[in-house]
């Protein structure tokens, strides 16, 4: 029990770092001058950079930049914190972006998010679609500006994160998710549309932290099989708690998923089979990590966190 005590302590200083160095990579790269443009254009693009740094700053896990930080230390090989901190915030870009859109009225509808107004309710719809497009081209830059890292490995980060977030990738899978609304899916139908929607970043925070820790191709595939269960039982965790939580705890409307009609885990397994389900693949994820080089006691405790977390 001890073991599990102080893991749970560690991990929780860990993920308030995290927190505090994407936050800090995000809001340097969000707030540049545009003193080359008259007066009036630069008002309206600082006004642009406000939406922008309400959308990601107003809290949240940060599981995905968590993710890089533990997968790097897992491969053993030192990889500078500007780098890595370039990574985090890349992908929180990317993230942070396909929240903002999946809050839409053409999307998922929702007014709330992390317990604030969403963007389009805070600022307006057409401010939301450009903070979620600039976000998603700011990521490209960000790892295009890392210093250590070779040319090489800024290619396969941008092919990473590029196909993770693509039509092959998140976005496909809410594609899916909106033409799946009041249909019943099989089982395996609704693990290839979370493959996408949800795993697929999560996949790519595993592979990011590992190239730039020059990871070796068996690597490489252990840490994205754990990443593909954690994307999984991730979502299955997700359907549960919108079931259970509350609006306060989770920071968005609390049975979304029943008022859109969306197939979950819980509706096609019930609760209890859908709680053992995430279990045994947190289980298996770590049960993937044996083999490699470093330190895997963060991944570890990262999988547990995502389904005992409450929000």
């Amino acid at each position: 029990m001890s073991d599990i005590l102080e893991t749970a302590v560690d991990l929780q200083a860990f993920m308030q770092q995290s927190q505090q160095r994407v936050n800090r990579c995000l809001a340097n790269a969000i707030s540049q001058q545009y003193s080359i443009y008259a007066p009036e254009s630069e008002q309206r693009l600082q006004s642009l950079d406000e939406a922008a740094k309400y959308s990601t700053g107003n809290g949240g896990k940060r599981l995905r930049p968590a993710l890089i930080y533990a997968a790097a230390e897992a491969c053993g090989e030192p990889v500078s914190s500007w780098d890595l901190d370039i990574l985090a915030g890349s992908i929180e870009c990317i993230h942070s972006y396909s929240l903002v859109h999946d809050d839409l009225p053409a999307m998922d509808d929702d007014d709330l998010r992390r317990g604030k107004p969403a963007c389009h309710i805070a600022y307006d719809e057409a401010t939301a679609i450009l903070v979620g497009d600039g976000l998603q081209s700011l990521a490209f830059e960000l790892i295009c500006s890392t210093t250590d890292l070779s040319p090489l490995q800024q290619v396969t980060l941008v092919r990473l994160l590029a196909r993770a977030a693509g039509n092959r990738g998140m976005v496909g899978g809410q594609m899916i998710d909106l033409a799946s609304e009041n249909t019943q899916p099989s089982l395996a139908e609704l693990e290839a549309m979370h493959s996408l929607k949800t795993g697929a970043l999560i996949r790519c925070a595993v592979a990011m932290g590992a190239v730039a820790a020059n990871a070796s191709v068996s690597q490489l595939a252990a840490l994205d099989s754990y990443a593909d269960k954690i994307g999984l039982a991730f979502q299955v965790q997700d359907d549960i708690l919108d079931i259970e939580s509350d609006t306060q705890t989770l920071g968005k409307l609390q049975g979304a998923d029943a008022r859109l009609n969306k197939a979950t885990y819980p509706a096609l397994m019930g609760v209890e089979q859908a709680r053992l389900k995430a279990a045994d693949l947190i289980v298996e994820a770590k049960a993937e990590l044996q083999a490699l080089p470093g330190d895997v006691s963060l991944l570890c405790a990262l999988a547990d966190f995502i389904i005992e977390r409450r929000f």
